[in-house]
């Protein structure tokens, strides 16, 4: 026996609207079509399936268990074509998230409670584990964007630019620094260095003013949440440079200065890596977009 979808509906319509001409007219159908169907079926069945002579017309008990088998799989059918729908015009998803910037978390969160608003069918999650492998886990589809201020040129991956920050150094006020304008590679000398657990070449100020400059600090402390970095730094317990939306709440605390790194500061850009064949979904733009508008946020404040 040959069961279609089109056959199942037929027996819910029928038994809802109780007669052949009204379940063609909801069927958008003739009622001839919908008759031929109907024997169609019961031949392949080999049993009735409607009492044809009561009004309105009934099920028989072999029409019943159809419509049991109707009612169970007709509703995850639409569901599942809702889905599909949803997929092709970009409303339902998955949105899983590399960060490479360990300090980008707490700029994320703010972003991610917007989005969830606007965009509840698609499935968000952040996959921390995969920050150094982030940009091969986006192309094999484990990951589907990575915040990430290192662009590369990756077949079948866009790079499409989030904001600037500036990541500036950080010390207690009553370090030795704390009185001086700005601070340049040869001011570590000597210093304890406190950093996120990550490695060198993710960290700003290794990559862009200490490895370039072959200056080492004395030590280096790995700390893993930002709140203890700078209660570490208040207790001067070492000095750390952060990106300047980390410090935006404390660099009017007496507690601490905050100072530019070189004379006429450093810039660095965060970027957004999604492959290039999800670029152009709604939920992906919508997402750059809220992120663009936290960064403003941030900047302003």
């Amino acid at each position: 026996m040959h069961i279609e979808f089109r056959h199942l509906r037929t027996i819910k319509a029928i038994h809802e609207m109780g007669g052949v001409a009204r379940a063609a007219e909801r069927l958008n159908i003739t009622q001839s079509a919908l008759s031929h169907q109907i024997k169609n079926l019961e031949d392949q069945a080999g049993v009735e399936l409607f009492v044809r002579r009561s009004k309105p017309m009934k099920l028989s008990p072999a029409g019943l268990r159809l419509l049991r088998l109707a009612d169970q799989v007709l509703p995850q059918v639409e569901a599942l074509a809702a889905e599909f729908e949803g997929l092709r015009k970009g409303s339902s998803g998955r949105m899983h998230i590399a960060i490479e910037c360990h300090a980008c978390f707490e700029w994320l969160f703010p972003v991610l409670e917007s989005f969830r608003k606007t965009w509840p069918d698609v499935d968000v999650d952040i996959k921390p584990g995969l920050a150094f492998d982030a940009l091969p886990a986006l192309l094999r589809e484990e990951v589907d964007l990575v915040v990430s201020s290192d662009p590369e040129d990756l077949p079948g991956v866009t790079f499409t630019p989030l904001f600037d920050y500036a990541p500036v150094f950080v010390a207690a006020s009553s370090h030795p620094l704390a009185s001086r304008p700005w601070v340049d590679a040869e001011d570590f000398r000597g210093e304890t260095l406190i950093t996120y657990p990550v490695e060198r070449s993710r960290l700003d100020v290794f990559s862009q003013l200490l490895t370039p400059a072959k200056v080492e600090p004395a030590s280096v402390r790995q700390v893993e949440l930002t709140a203890v970095i700078l209660l570490l730094v208040a207790s001067n317990r070492g000095v750390a440079v952060l990106p300047d939306w980390v410090v935006r709440e404390v660099k009017y605390n007496s507690d601490y200065v905050t100072r530019p790194l070189t004379e006429g500061g450093l810039t660095r850009s965060l970027y957004a890596a999604t492959r290039t064949a999800d670029a152009g979904k709604g939920f992906v733009t919508d997402l750059i977009a809220l992120a663009r508008d936290e960064a403003r946020t941030m900047q302003a404040a």
